[in-house]
């Protein structure tokens, strides 16, 4: 794979996983969260969850559940509303990025995932 389809990959990645949690922040806790945070948000998610996931993921069940609970950790961190909140907007945000993966998917411009929201 050449590193233009590498970077246009991780730009379409990022900018699906912004989209969709500005989305979730937006219906959940009813902010005019900015596009910035939503992206920070987005790339610090997937760092943590690539690393809880490079660490942990390898013990079955309580890998994937201590990954979404660091991804979810990170959204609580970046908004307000506790837990709660956080996971709301996150599982909000997981419908959200899976609807846009499978419409790029559906018109070939796209593989499915999706940087900054896990388990797309």
């Amino acid at each position: 794979m050449s590193v233009l389809a590498v970077s246009l990959a991780f730009v379409v990645s990022l900018l699906i996983g912004t989209i969709a949690i500005l989305a979730g922040v937006r219906l959940v806790i009813d902010s005019d969260a900015g596009v910035l945070n939503a992206a920070l948000t987005a790339l610090i998610g997937a760092l943590v969850w690539a690393a809880v996931s490079y660490f942990l993921g390898w013990i079955p069940l309580l890998g994937v559940i201590l990954m979404l609970v660091a991804w979810v950790g990170v959204i609580n961190w970046r908004y307000p509303g506790g837990w709660g909140s956080a996971a709301a907007i996150g599982f909000v945000a997981w419908i959200v990025a899976v609807g846009l993966v499978y419409a790029l998917t559906v018109f070939g411009l796209f593989t499915p995932d999706a940087i900054g929201v896990p388990g797309v």
